[in-house]
């Protein structure tokens, strides 16, 4: 198939870096997505208060949080589309905002199923709801299961909204078929990702090192990195072999990633990444920690300690601290960058697709949050 740039618009003149404590996008170009996410989510508000006061009233919360983390996905979208000398990026900015979305999407859902009711430090859609039924004399669980229904409600209308701004990011090029069907890719892999995280930590044992590389290679480095690359490559005209393989260097840098945020969720600083370090081991969250730890059968025993409640979750944290899994993997993350900026893939990579995952690499051994 060929494909050409779209070149309805022009793209703002001048290089572009990756700068300060967000990382992976330039100020110029986060404040114009930011911006985009703003209108959408407006937009959807006004629509909804046509036929709901109530949906457009979530809707306001959904669009209040839409621009407070990393903008990570749309950054990658346009690394791409830049890559490869795209001339529109208003139809780039869009698509990465249709990927922000869907982030937006699952982040809800995850909170529902992890049942977390925190999230960068600040209550969730569905914390909210859950307090305002306990306001009005619900129980605990009562109030719990409502706020966490609106969060399934959230998630479903944020994931629509994504799907009809990616066909429109799309609609008219060339590359049409193939950055629709990349995005459709993108839900399919996180929805299958989630569902294998789930059933592994209702598990007898955590899932082994290569079953949990697998699974976050689903449930994260595909839509969070392999294919906001490769559709917004796409969608700047480059051919299939040249956007899989950005494609391929993002799916290693995007499991490397998942493998720092497995490290963060145990021993991260709350106050950097604002959610508890004991979250994920009373989910029983098959993270690579976890994984490494239970090649070890006394360590096993300890987990069905915890699930039968006879050990806490602080021994299982110290037990990781003893046996150093934090710096094997961080070892394993730096491997896997090392591995996806030395690959053929990489080397056939413009310079300046180059330059940038190398910065991404950079931003991901050394991320905080």
């Amino acid at each position: 198939m060929t494909t050409h740039a779209s070149t309805d618009q022009s793209s703002p003149a001048g290089p572009r870096t990756m700068t300060g404590e967000k990382g992976f996008i330039d100020e110029v170009t986060r404040a114009a997505i930011s911006d985009r996410l703003e209108q959408i989510g407006l937009q959807a508000q006004q629509r909804s208060a046509a036929y709901s006061a109530q949906a457009a009233v979530l809707w306001s919360q959904i669009t209040a949080r839409l621009s407070t983390g990393k903008l990570m996905r749309p950054a990658l979208v346009m690394l791409g589309y830049r890559a490869f000398s795209g001339c529109n990026e208003v139809r780039a900015i869009d698509l990465g905002c249709a990927f922000e979305l869907l982030h937006s999407a699952l982040l809800i859902h995850d909170d529902v199923v992890d049942k977390d009711f925190v999230r960068r430090a600040e209550p969730t859609i569905s914390a909210l709801y859950r307090d305002q039924a306990l306001t009005v004399g619900r129980s605990q669980a009562e109030a719990e299961h409502a706020g966490n229904s609106v969060g399934i409600i959230a998630g479903d209308l944020l994931i629509s909204e994504a799907i009809k701004l990616a066909a429109r990011a799309a609609a008219g090029t060339d590359s049409e078929s193939v950055v629709e069907q990349a995005f459709f890719q993108a839900i399919e892999q996180a929805g299958a990702g989630e569902l294998e995280d789930l059933l592994y930590s209702l598990g007898s044992a955590p899932a082994t090192t290569s079953e949990v590389l697998r699974m976050e290679q689903l449930k994260t480095a595909s839509y969070s990195f392999q294919l906001p690359l490769q559709a917004g490559a796409l969608l700047a005209g480059a051919t299939m072999g040249q956007a899989e393989n950005i494609g391929t260097v993002g799916c290693q840098l995007g499991v490397a990633y998942q493998v720092i945020d497995d490290v963060l969720g145990t021993f991260g600083d709350p106050s950097c990444t604002g959610k508890s370090v004991e979250s994920d081991l009373r989910e029983f969250k098959s993270t690579i920690l976890l994984a490494l730890a239970a090649e070890q059968p006394e360590f096993a025993q300890m987990l069905n300690g915890l699930r039968s409640g006879h050990v806490s979750v602080g021994q299982i944290r110290q037990e990781l601290v003893d046996q150093g899994t934090e710096q094997f993997a961080r070892h394993l993350a730096q491997a896997l960058c090392s591995r996806a900026t030395g690959s053929t893939a990489f080397r056939d990579l413009p310079e300046q697709a180059q330059q940038l995952l190398r910065t991404c690499s950079h931003l991901i051994l050394e991320r905080r949050r």
